[in-house]
């Protein structure tokens, strides 16, 4: 997990280069005007998940994994909190290779709140849940970057 902010390009240079090309496209895109769903940068490789929805309790929310895509959570409005774990600390249920989704439960080791401008980098090691309200559900909008594991 790597929390940090897109305009602290020069923090971050030493991620690698698909990392780097989706939190530049973060900085030079209005994600809110984006349309929902699936936004393509590099075909398979590196695109963008347009989300609109509206946060809520920890216990309406699930807890997930990605084998093949590295998730970077980047807000564009509103506020939530994104609860991670490390993968060796939860309980996985089997692999869903065709969403790329390894459900899981488990304790809470991190929660970070994510504000306009965040980032939130989401390693195959790192099971998170998004969506949690801050103080009261309200909408946001965000980007959810899908970066092939090399």
């Amino acid at each position: 997990m790597i929390y940090g902010s897109i305009y602290h390009e020069k923090t971050y240079a030493f991620l690698p280069p698909r990392v780097q090309q989706a939190l530049a496209f973060a900085r030079t895109h209005d994600l809110a005007a984006l349309p929902k769903g699936r936004n393509d940068i590099d075909g398979e490789n590196v695109y963008v998940n347009i989300a609109h929805y509206t946060t809520g309790e920890r216990s309406e929310k699930i807890w997930e994994a990605h084998r093949a895509y590295i998730d970077i959570h980047v807000l564009a409005e509103g506020t939530e909190k994104i609860d991670v774990s490390l993968i060796e600390r939860m309980q996985t249920h089997p692999y869903e290779e065709d969403k790329d989704y390894v459900p899981a439960d488990g304790a809470v080791t991190q929660t970070t709140i994510m504000r306009p401008g965040d980032f939130l980098i989401c390693y195959p090691e790192d099971v998170h849940r998004s969506g949690v309200k801050v103080d009261e559900a309200a909408p946001l909008k965000k980007g959810i970057f899908k970066i092939r594991v090399e």
